[in-house]
């Protein structure tokens, strides 16, 4: 059974009116559609379908023209004016055949024109047509729904893990819009990479999506932090660094809870690529896993340099935020070392959209 077959078998039992005046036709369509399987409702005029209508909606409505009272365009006309009836499928019939009749048909609203007198096979297959056609708007129409609805709930849980990794932020002093501007940052990195770089092919507009949402995610692992540790506005000792690095483990491992639930959901698979390993260095020498190079995670990359040019932009408790051109020195020292070289070329054809967000953002 092809996807045709399958759809005309949902609506073999379709509700079909006709609305019909004649005496001898009327009763003649009635039982040759119900042969063919559907429900039909005879009418023999356009007032009486009206009033119908509005109790039960037919899936299909054959309609005469030339009829006592209101004719078959004034009918058409009226169920277009309904939200709840426009969608009806209407099939003129009628023994009118000029050009202008038909057109004038089409732009009342109806779907087909069938001429008088009529072949009963002619009209079984135009039924089936249009039962077709409007079941596949019905069924689009359906999943536009369903997919707004996706997006709705999707958006919502993104602001409210963005809200959570507010919070998070919120302990670690001054950081200011800090996941706001991390976000811009990491966004604008993907889509110059995206135009010139060899991760190109790599860099879907999916993948930006996903960094846009993922970002914001990278210390949430601070909240198990203590305050001892995070506040401390003096240098770390050993002990307390090594406490400090555990972030990105406990971050990735509390995303990866949420993940194995919601497997289906990308960023916050990426979310954890970032989470675990945006403090990972180009030459090996980072953690927690000592990765180098190019088996460090794209995201992860692309954070790190994000991250660590809004780090020392931004004020702190012990140290006053450094200016842009002493930042983007910081970073060229340590192109090839600690940072991607790629991700670094991306930088300097952005640095002036870098220190813009941090200007209009602090």
């Amino acid at each position: 059974m092809n996807r045709s077959d399958e759809i005309i078998s949902e609506y073999h039992h379709a509700r079909i009116f006709v609305v019909e005046d004649d005496i001898f036709i009327l009763p003649l369509l009635e039982q040759m559609l119900a042969n063919y399987g559907f429900s039909v409702f005879p009418f023999t005029n356009g007032a009486e379908a009206l009033e119908a209508v509005q109790q039960e909606i037919p899936d299909l409505i054959l309609l005469d023209i030339t009829m006592p009272g209101m004719d078959g365009y004034q009918v058409c006309e009226r169920l277009k004016q309904n939200p709840d009836l426009k969608d009806i499928p209407v099939i003129f019939m009628s023994a009118m055949n000029s050009m202008e009749d038909k057109i004038k048909g089409f732009k009342v609203g109806g779907v087909d024109y069938i001429t008088k007198p009529f072949h009963p096979e002619e009209v079984h297959v135009r039924v089936n047509t249009h039962l077709n056609l409007s079941a596949l708007r019905n069924k689009l129409k359906y999943q536009k729904l369903v997919e707004m609805k996706v997006r709705e709930v999707s958006e919502a849980q993104q602001a409210t893990i963005f809200a959570l990794a507010k919070l998070a932020e919120q302990r670690d002093d001054d950081t200011g819009a800090h996941l706001e501007r991390v976000r811009e940052y990491c966004c604008l990195l993907a889509q110059q990479l995206a135009k010139d770089s060899s991760y190109a092919d790599h860099i879907s507009e999916a993948f930006i999506d996903c960094i846009k949402h993922a970002s914001p995610l990278h210390d949430i692992g601070k909240v198990a932090i203590p305050d001892s540790i995070l506040m401390k506005p003096g240098k770390l000792t050993f002990e307390e660094f090594e406490i400090m690095k555990t972030h990105s483990i406990i971050g990735a491992e509390n995303l990866q809870t949420v993940f194995n639930k919601y497997a289906d959901n990308p960023f916050i698979g990426m979310g954890i690529e970032i989470a675990l390993y945006h403090h990972e260095r180009w030459d090996g020498a980072g953690y927690p896993d000592g990765l180098i190079g190019r088996n460090i995670p794209l995201s992860a990359r692309i954070m790190a340099v994000a991250d660590f040019y809004d780090a020392l932009r931004s004020n702190r408790c012990y140290r006053k935020g450094f200016d842009h051109d002493k930042v983007k020195e910081m970073l060229l020292e340590e192109d090839g070392t600690h940072f991607d070289p790629e991700v670094i070329k991306a930088f300097l054809a952005l640095e002036e959209q870098f220190s813009l967000i941090m200007k209009t953002q602090e």
